[in-house]
């Protein structure tokens, strides 16, 4: 361990000057110094380093009007490049992206695989996607699963849908590609992506509906994971005492009643169909089909209660929702505001995703980056202003 040795310090400085570059977007050395407290020299000396090693570069120069102009530094993106994959139940997306989450190619694949398929299908997809990528002086620095269930020290351990708990993707794709995996639960790198792409706030949850609900809590701008990774299983808590059996082993769990899955089960069930889509829900809704409007309504309903509790529990700055029934129907937000009995919602936003369905890959893609880069946080401020938050 290092610990107090010069070695540590110049990293400690490396990674504060990189961490202020990537929020300014361009800044001269001379504001470097005085935005860090460091001295020019010490600058001077990190920055070169930083250059040398592909990771930043000298863009033009600054406009002023007395003296020599200063020549600004921006972070190269471009100096190598991540993969994110969202593993939900029933499809994989896998997107490709620089290191400032730009420049993104993004593909969907069909998910059928069962426990013994799904890795030789994963290394399939990533080689796909890695193959056609332009040469980089860093290459792919890391790759990030969203997995759909519980996640803890990047293994697997529920997954309600799926048979994958507790299968070694990290090792296996490690082995495969020589580059940092990682997994986390879908609903925290949705709250990341949302939190360092889109809403710059210091205490934020994001509500994410797919499969189940679950939600990623922010607090004091570091993600919150619990004692072993299984804070934020909203989906599971019991809105319905002996209500409808879950996979957790519990009943009346929220995602029984609320998430897109059970709501396009109640659809099919109640309209005697083999199966029902998104597509087809939204379809009967718009329609003005009554048994699609009335579990609308569920969903507004048991959302709303869900939400007024994390209000209490919480009492977060933003709450995001990030649902298909939120996109497909702007006005359901309101609505879910309206139905909240609490008088603490004054204090809180009710908004929705901004980033909708890339939100897991690029809070996928912060996770990579961050690691890399060995910086706390990655907040844009091109893309905060977007938000007007």
């Amino acid at each position: 361990m290092r610990t107090g040795s010069k070695e540590l310090i110049r990293d400690i400085n490396s990674h504060l000057i990189l961490e202020i570059i990537l929020q300014e977007g361009r800044i001269s050395r001379a504001a470097l110094a005085k935005k860090s407290g460091l001295t020019k020299a010490t600058v001077s000396a990190i920055v070169l380093e930083l250059i040398e090693k592909k990771l930043v570069i000298e863009v033009g120069s600054d406009d002023t009007s007395m003296g020599r102009k200063p020549i600004l530094l921006t972070f190269n993106a471009s100096c190598g490049h991540v993969l994110s994959i969202d593993l939900n139940v029933d499809t994989i997306a896998a997107m490709t992206s620089n290191l400032l989450g730009e420049n993104c190619h993004l593909k969907q694949y069909p998910n059928t695989s069962e426990r013994d398929s799904i890795l030789p299908l994963l290394i399939s997809i990533i080689r796909e996607m890695i193959d056609p990528l332009s040469p980089a002086p860093c290459g792919v620095v890391g790759i990030c699963l969203g997995i759909h269930g519980m996640v803890w020290q990047n293994e697997v351990l529920f997954a309600p849908y799926t048979s994958y708990a507790g299968l070694p993707f990290r090792e296996r794709l490690e082995q495969e590609f020589h580059v940092p995996v990682f997994l986390d639960n879908e609903a925290n790198l949705s709250v990341l992506g949302e939190h360092a792409f889109y809403y710059h706030v210091p205490n934020l949850i994001g509500v994410s509906v797919h499969s189940g609900v679950g939600i990623g809590v922010v607090v004091q701008n570091t993600l919150y994971t619990g004692a072993n990774g299984s804070a934020g299983e909203f989906g599971h808590t019991i809105i319905e005492p002996d209500g409808r059996p879950c996979p957790c082993g519990n009943l009346g769990c929220l995602e029984q009643y609320a998430s897109e899955r059970a709501i396009l089960h109640q659809y099919a069930a109640r309209m005697n169909l083999d199966r029902a889509d998104i597509d087809s829900f939204v379809a009967a809704c718009n329609r003005q089909e009554p048994t699609a409007l009335s579990l609308l309504d569920e969903f507004v309903r048991y959302m709303a209660v869900g939400i007024n509790n994390l209000l209490n529990i919480f009492n977060p700055d933003i709450i995001v929702i990030n649902s298909s029934f939120t996109i497909y129907f702007p006005e359901v937000l309101k609505r879910i505001e309206s139905s909240l009995r609490n008088r603490m919602r004054s204090y809180c936003r009710l908004v929705p995703s901004g980033l909708q369905d890339t939100s897991i890959l690029l809070g996928a893609a912060c996770v990579c980056i961050r690691n890399f880069l060995g910086v706390s946080h990655l907040n844009l401020p091109t893309k905060a202003e977007n938000a007007g938050i």
